[in-house]
């Protein structure tokens, strides 16, 4: 565990003493099962979008892909009867496809991930309206999918299965990030894209497959989301996601300009964010200041990255001035 997770991880049980001091409802069972099973609906995606910050990027369509492949796998479960195993390998083979085209046009095109995902948002989310008619989708009254429902609103001794799948998929995208040889190849490209290249490495590939983990795992979220609410409003189902995404990525130590970050600060900056969104709840904090708490920490999150960054620099620079004056003196 690096310093920052560890000091994220102290921030996450200070925070919670604090609430549970202001309200003992906070360690209740019911209030944990339900955290946990938020911290592992929004752990999910946040994930994908660690991977694609680490390379210098940012994706701004992740809650338009949870959007409108919700909607698309209810309709194909609900409405048209497909088998959900196949409904939910559609499902994700739709978000590999629009991470695909996201990397080939950033990587390919040369455009910028900012202009590439907004459109993406726009465009997912307008196809979703249309496709729907601004109806709400859902399943038909009365239908049930026992299987599928105990996969991903099933809990087994009270822990939700949305926060087992999440830690699973976080331990996978672990070993992706920090022991393959991708894994390395994406924090080079992210620290330094062009001497990546001239260093042997593909990084349209790195780039683009950033992009497909990054859907794949909306993808997935989607499913899990659609289960969960049991119907998508396309005009507002997953607003706002990406922003949660970002946040609970910067919380967790992955620096917008690339190159940093580790999986389990990830998952601990979503654990932090539910654990606020918790904090506005049982304070009786209007809802409405849950954006406001956001913002504040993603500008933080920025904030304390950047002092950071600079306290790490001048800290390079002091010690190669002494090596050079140790140097000089032993002449």
């Amino acid at each position: 565990m690096q310093k920052k997770d560890l000091g994220l991880a102290v921030l996450i049980i200070v925070v919670g003493a604090v609430v549970y001091m202001r309200n003992p409802l906070f360690l209740s069972p019911i209030n944990l099962g339900n955290t946990a099973n938020l911290i592992g609906l929004f752990g999910l995606f946040a994930i994908g979008q660690g991977f694609v910050i680490m390379t210098g990027g940012i994706d701004l369509s992740v809650g338009s892909v949870i959007a409108l492949l919700g909607v698309l796998f209810v309709d194909m479960v609900g409405r048209f009867g497909v088998p959900w195993p196949l409904a939910a390998s559609i499902t994700i083979g739709l978000g590999a496809l629009m991470g695909l085209a996201h990397g080939v046009l950033i990587t390919r095109f040369k455009m910028q991930p900012f202009v590439v995902t907004l459109c993406g948002l726009l465009i997912y989310r307008g196809i979703a309206r249309g496709y729907t008619g601004e109806a709400t989708a859902g399943f038909p009254f009365g239908a049930s999918f026992p299987q599928l429902e105990w996969l991903t609103i099933g809990r087994t001794f009270g822990v939700p299965h949305s926060f087992v799948a999440m830690l699973l998929i976080a331990a996978l995208m672990w070993l992706v990030l920090h022991r393959s040889v991708f894994g390395r190849h994406l924090y080079a490209v992210g620290r330094n894209e062009e001497v990546a290249r001239f260093s042997g490495i593909k990084t349209g590939a790195v780039i683009t497959a950033a992009y497909v983990i990054c859907s794949v795992l909306a993808a997935i979220a989607a499913i899990y989301f659609a289960m969960f609410t049991k119907s998508v409003q396309p005009s507002s189902h997953g607003n706002f996601y990406e922003l949660y995404a970002i946040a609970a990525a910067v919380l967790g130590g992955f620096s917008l300009r690339g190159g940093e970050g580790s999986i389990i600060g990830v998952v601990l900056g979503v654990v932090l964010l539910q654990e606020l969104q918790n904090l506005v709840n049982l304070l009786g904090i209007p809802s409405s200041l849950n954006f406001a708490v956001m913002g504040t920490v993603i500008l933080l999150g920025v904030l304390a990255d950047q002092q950071f960054a600079a306290y790490r620099t001048k800290k390079r620079a002091a010690q190669a001035l002494e090596r050079l004056q140790g140097e000089g003196g032993g002449r």
